[in-house]
């Protein structure tokens, strides 16, 4: 019954399979762009420029060097 039911259910199945396989591969690249230590860097020198142009607040900036850094820290 087992090798039927499979058989029976080829064509939803295996599209289905098809299309999280996908996601799935989608996913894991984009967790390595957002955890790429260069990408976290580059992050920090825009985040240097925003204080320096005063468009963002110390406090922020202190908030957000804190989080990239944790996340590069976590990475390394």
């Amino acid at each position: 019954m087992g090798l039927l039911r499979s058989l029976l259910m080829l064509p939803v199945k295996a599209p289905l399979d098809g299309v999280l396989w996908v996601a799935g591969q989608i996913h894991e690249a984009a967790q390595a762009e957002i955890n790429d230590p260069a990408t976290l860097r580059k992050a920090l020198q825009n985040l240097e420029k925003d204080l320096l142009a005063g468009t963002i607040t110390e406090d922020a900036y202190d908030e957000a060097e804190t989080h990239i850094l944790m996340r590069l820290r976590g990475i390394e």
